[in-house]
């Protein structure tokens, strides 16, 4: 740094010649120099005064918005959420093939205690008791008065009621927002649908989680954000879902049976367009896993996937079109039906003891004769029927996309001899779901393709091995159509629709071994439009009767045939399916001549 000289010498010797004092000179640098030096000394102060300032500013900002987010937040309860733990609320909605809601989100708010704030807590568990007549009175004196800081009060409620609670002016009682899963239509589809319930919770927010059906099938789906929220798109049809609902409802109170299912299933995609199991349940307020007695008697209980039963002579279809797959018989070879009939000892009847005599493959189907169908399985063998079924998907749990289907594992003898062949033939001494027999059913409507069951919405056949040749299925389905022409299903005619199907009657096993007298499961396979199927439908009713007549009646011909065809006939246009008409009676005019 250069320094101007407090005496400079030319300046004194100027003062000097014109007689000045040099000293004043010196004098008035050291004045300026001081001056200079307080400038720069002020200038330096206030910069760090300047930056001082700043540095308090932002720290006070820093302070005071911590404290206005602390102010604004709620806290968590310690149990409901680990440290650091994000909660993800959003859920996927389902929807049907259409893309009509079946499950979505609503949000509504829970309600929490805080009692150390709580400025009248004895006169709030009273008003909370009335407003929320489930709570316990005495219990809520308790918690809030006691030494808790958290209490769960509610976790759903609904607007009407937070306003109730808002309008006790407690301070104490707080509202957190959240997320809940609502199901609009009811209990429409229920056992698809499942339910959900909340998982990892907090005040501020809560995770739902899937618990039956769809909802913790695909869970990981409807929760994954990787999906923005892309809904779940199921097979079923919600006009039509609703119609089969009504309509077996009906049936089963009009059969007094305790129980019953059905399913409407395309023979080409395999899609489930509708399935109904009785009694249900609204999964809004899904009710608990019953922890005693008969599981299948519980509202929860899915008998369309769950349901592991006898289904009688539905069977007999599968044994004449495995003899006509092999070449043994053609629908007009004729077997001898006569009795006695006896395998390893034990007798083979027929209902109520008739004797059918010769009869042709297709009339033992439409009589529906044991022996007659038993003696085709004997040709057959154990190792082919087996073999036949296995390819049917009747020995695994079905793969259809609910989690309940996986409990739906089928019973059959371990020791497959000849009196299991033939017992099984007609449907006994072996047990499947009616999802099974409509997987069956359908591989004789296709042309003879497997598919499997499925409730997401496909796009075109899913066809998978083929299990009969298109001249066998064919033959298969004129044979069912019989039946109803025919035989013990007449009561499925429906005006402009035909139908082909086949009818089953089994004695209901009891819990501990043998079979109740008086105690069935009546089903009905059916399909249609016979001439070129395209839907199966299967019917199934537990402990049905039909008491208009004379005596109780409880066989299919009698119980569920009516349902499936009242069913076929409500559905059928909701399908889009043209009704054939059936030309009538020619009037009995005749041309003369004039």
């Amino acid at each position: 740094m250069i320094r101007t000289p407090l005496r400079p010498l030319a300046r004194i010797l100027e003062a000097r010649r014109k007689g000045e004092n040099p000293d004043a000179i010196e004098r008035e640098n050291i004045r300026l120099r001081h001056e200079e030096m307080q400038d720069r000394a002020r200038a330096r102060a206030e910069s760090r005064l300047l930056v001082l300032g700043l540095f308090f500013f932002c720290a006070f900002m820093v302070i005071g918005g911590r404290m206005g987010l602390v102010a604004m937040s709620e806290p968590m309860e310690p149990r409901a959420q680990a440290p650091g733990a994000q909660i993800a609320a959003q859920r996927a909605d389902i929807v049907d093939r259409h893309g009509r809601i079946l499950a979505t989100n609503f949000e509504t708010h829970a309600l929490y205690a805080q009692p150390p704030q709580m400025i009248d807590p004895e006169g709030a568990a009273e008003k909370l008791a009335e407003i929320f007549p489930d709570l316990d009175r005495e219990k809520l004196h308790r918690q809030f008065t006691g030494k808790r800081k958290f209490v769960w009060v509610k976790r759903k409620i609904s607007p009407e009621q937070k306003q109730a609670v808002h309008d006790l002016g407690e301070p104490g009682l707080l509202f957190g927002p959240r997320e809940m899963r609502l199901y609009p239509n009811g209990k429409l589809a229920a056992h698809v649908l499942g339910g959900a319930s909340f998982g990892k919770e907090g005040v501020s927010a809560a995770e739902v989680i899937g618990v039956a059906g769809v909802e913790k099938q695909f869970d990981q789906f409807l929760r994954d954000p990787a999906n923005g929220g892309k809904a779940l798109q199921l097979s079923l049809d919600l006009t039509i879902q609703a119609a089969a609902e009504q309509v077996l409802y009906g049936g089963m109170r009009i059969m007094n049976a305790k129980g019953a299912t059905s399913i409407l299933m395309d023979v080409h995609t395999g899609e489930v367009i509708s399935v109904v199991s009785l009694p249900d349940f609204d999964p809004n307020d899904r009710p608990r896993p019953p922890t005693e007695g008969d599981p299948s008697d519980s509202p929860l209980f899915n008998r369309a996937v769950q349901g592991v039963y006898e289904l009688g002579s539905t069977y007999k279809i599968f044994a004449a079109a495995q003899a006509m797959e092999l070449g043994l018989v053609n629908p007009d070879t004729i077997i001898d039906t006569s009795g006695p009939m006896r395998i390893g000892g034990f007798p083979i009847g027929e209902f109520r003891n008739k004797n059918y005599g010769k009869l042709s493959v297709a009339d033992i189907i439409v009589n529906s004769s044991n022996r007659g169908t038993g003696r085709m399985a004997l040709e057959i063998g154990p190792t082919r029927q087996k073999e036949f079924l296995s390819n049917l998907g009747m020995l695994d749990p079905t793969p259809f996309e609910i989690v309940e289907a996986a409990g739906g594992q089928p019973l059959f003898p371990q020791r497959w001899g000849e009196l299991s062949t033939v017992t099984i033939s007609y449907g006994h001494g072996m047990s499947n779901t009616p999802m099974h027999l409509a997987a069956g059913y359908a591989a004789i409507a296709n042309g003879g393709h497997y598919v499997s069951p499925t409730i997401l919405k496909q796009n075109g056949p899913q066809y998978g091995p083929r299990v009969l040749s298109p001249e066998v299925a064919k033959a298969s389905q004129k044979i069912l159509r019989k039946v109803v022409t025919d035989g013990t299903a007449s009561f499925a005619h429906v005006p402009g629709y035909p139908v082909g199907g086949k009818t089953g009657t089994a004695d209901k096993p009891k819990a501990r071994g043998g079979y109740y007298d008086d105690k069935v499961i009546a089903t009905f396979a059916s399909m249609f439009p016979a001439d070129d199927p395209q839907y199966v439908l299967v019917v199934t009713l537990d402990e049905p009767v039909e008491t208009s007549g004379d005596k109780p009646r409880r066989t299919a011909g009698w119980t569920a045939v009516p349902v499936a065809a009242e069913m076929i006939a409500r559905i059928a246009p909701l399908l889009g399916i043209r009704p054939q008409l059936e030309p009538g009676p020619r009037a009995a005019i005749t041309l003369t001549s004039n």
